[in-house]
């Protein structure tokens, strides 16, 4: 497998992990994962901003309040998604959209 399959695997993977915290409103476990797992697939992938505007949600000035905070999480969830221009957001975001051969496979499990 290449590094570019494992860069997008590691990807949706992390764009699960982001999405189920976000939807549990789960503060602890995004702030978790943006600091840790965030920046090290950015790094991994060469997407140094990334990995910095992760750093700086986590690290810098107080939010003013949750739904900041969330707000920007959002955007940083659609930064992953745009990470890799060959790939849909919709592929990530509707299961419909995904090729044929994994919706056969079945749903993935996170």
């Amino acid at each position: 497998m290449s590094a570019s399959s494992l860069h997008l695997l590691g990807l949706d993977d992390l764009l699960g992990d982001l999405r189920y915290a976000r939807r549990s409103g789960d503060l602890g476990r995004l702030a978790l994962l943006l600091y840790c797992e965030v920046r090290r697939w950015a790094r991994m992938a060469g997407e140094q901003e990334l990995a910095e505007h992760s750093s700086e949600l986590f690290l810098h000035c107080p939010h003013t309040g949750r739904e900041e905070f969330l707000a920007q999480v959002d955007d940083l969830i659609v930064e992953l998604e745009n990470a890799y221009p060959g790939h849909a957001r919709s592929a990530f975001a509707d299961p419909t959209a995904r090729p044929a051969s994994s919706i056969a496979a079945g749903p993935a499990k996170h």
